[in-house]
């Protein structure tokens, strides 16, 4: 149980530790958390490491971490400024656990862990985290006790290995010259891709002109959010892309393991097309090592059914999931998928130890896109065939209510399934198909509505009737 007087459930979420700096998170209560992760994990007398990103208050609850890993006997591997998936690199790499302090792209007064064992395993509340937070109350409570032999710090800029290790997995080397604008909303894109597509960590130069935007690293966020799941803040972006007469744009969110891309006239390119570009990339070049493998990829039941359909005729086989970070990490381990795709624009790979890397799709867009001699629409609009709603929220009082109505005004209509929440899928007099996807949100009254169908028209029809069930 945690103790009345250091009460962390507040802001220890599902997958992370999140919380407002000063109030929820000091260095007090951030050097608490790293005693308790290196006794969770058995880290004394191995490595564990602890990397952090451009906020105002990330070198120095960095510093508190690795204090009180130490003094339980965690020899502290410092990676300094770095993006979450270079801190999945140095975890994967050395087979260590790993603490990356970010808030994402939570806004400059936010910040948090996230914390891996080795390998890049991911840690939920239900894996460890909230031990974790209970020894954090323990130790806050009674002080830490610093163990006979604590451990050793050592610095390790990943920065170059991390880069030449994701250009060992897609060579862009002989794709055609292209124009790139790059907004990276002031995170730590701004650090990674000057280093993994240009020659900052000395690598070699690519046919790859990069147009940058907000590089420079400022964790108050002064021109928009680092956010790019919000269209408010790809704006700039898109009207770079037009403005430079670019190939194509990308934007990063705040520790860049997030990508989102935009096309040649500005258009936002929706994730499940990435995810369908990079999944067919994928299985064609595990398939030409491995030639009788079975090989599976991950989508989540959001994405657009182009996904799945984009697998099966690649000859692989196409794995439902539900929504969620860690739930996609533990199906990577279990199925042995090669990839995974969310709507959300994290991207999983099984060799990058099953863990998300925004940069690393972006190179297979960039690979792909500079393959061939079309536009980038031209290419996409290939992988987006349906027509999609995107995630609607609607916030309401009687959660069950709304969900009952649904259920009565769908049954007969569709097939039903609970994978997650409550999908209903059907097809129109004419034949096209629709599906729908309505989940409860785990922490407020609000309901999530994503909806598909063969035709735009026939898109509007269930959105529009769904979402007045949803608001009764």
């Amino acid at each position: 149980m945690t103790s009345e007087s250091h009460d962390l459930t507040a802001f220890v979420k599902t997958y992370d530790v999140r919380g407002l700096v000063g109030s929820q998170l000091t260095d007090e209560v951030v050097e608490a958390f790293g005693a308790a992760f290196a006794d969770e994990i058995e880290a004394a007398g191995s490595e564990l490491v602890v990397g952090h990103d451009m906020r105002d208050s990330s070198p120095a609850f960095a510093a508190a971490f690795a204090r009180g890993a130490r003094a339980r006997g965690a020899d502290v591997v410092a990676l300094g400024l770095c993006s979450t998936d270079e801190s999945y690199f140095a975890s994967g790499s050395l087979q260590a656990p790993a603490a990356m302090f970010t808030a994402s792209h939570n806004p400059a007064s936010y910040n948090g862990i996230k914390m891996s064992r080795a390998g890049a395993q991911g840690i939920s509340l239900d894996t460890g985290l909230a031990s974790i937070r209970d020894r954090a109350s323990s130790y806050l409570d009674q002080g830490i006790d610093s163990v006979e032999q604590p451990g050793s710090l050592r610095e390790y800029d990943a920065l170059g290995d991390y880069a030449a290790y994701l250009r060992g997995l897609v060579d862009l080397s002989g794709i055609r010259p292209i124009r790139v604008v790059v907004d990276a909303g002031n995170g730590m894109g701004g650090l990674t891709v000057p280093a993994v597509l240009g020659t900052a960590a000395g690598l070699a130069e690519l046919p790859i002109e990069i147009v940058p935007m907000y590089f420079e690293l400022d964790g108050t966020f002064p021109n928009h959010e680092a956010n790019p799941l919000e269209p408010a803040n790809l704006v700039d972006l898109q009207k770079a892309v037009v403005e430079h007469g670019a190939d194509l744009g990308l934007a990063f969110d705040g520790d860049a393991d997030r990508c989102f891309v935009v096309d040649e006239n500005g258009d936002a390119v929706t994730p499940s097309a990435v995810a369908a570009i990079v999944a067919v990339r994928e299985i064609a070049r595990v398939r030409a090592l491995e030639p009788d493998a079975d090989i599976a990829v991950i989508h989540n039941l959001i994405t657009s059914r182009a996904v799945p359909e984009a697998i099966a005729a690649s000859g692989a086989t196409p794995v439902r999931t539900r929504v969620g970070h860690s739930l996609i990490k533990d199906e990577m381990r279990e199925t042995g998928a090669i990839f995974g795709g969310e709507h959300s624009a994290h991207y999983y790979f099984r060799d990058f130890w099953g863990a998300d890397n925004g940069m690393l799709a972006a190179m297979h867009v960039l690979a792909e896109f500079g393959g061939q001699g079309e536009p980038l629409s031209t290419l996409t609009d290939r992988y987006t065939p349906y027509t999609a709603s995107g995630e609607i929220n609607s916030t309401v009082t009687d959660v069950p209510a709304a969900y009952a109505r649904i259920v009565e005004a769908y049954a007969g209509v569709g097939e039903f399934d609970e994978l997650d929440g409550l999908t209903v899928t059907g097809s129109s007099e004419n034949g096209d198909f629709w599906w729908f996807n309505v989940r409860p949100s785990n922490t407020e009254p609000l309901l999530r509505l994503n909806a598909e169908a063969a035709t735009a028209g026939e898109m509007e029809r269930i959105r529009d009737d769904v979402l007045a069930l949803i608001r009764g």
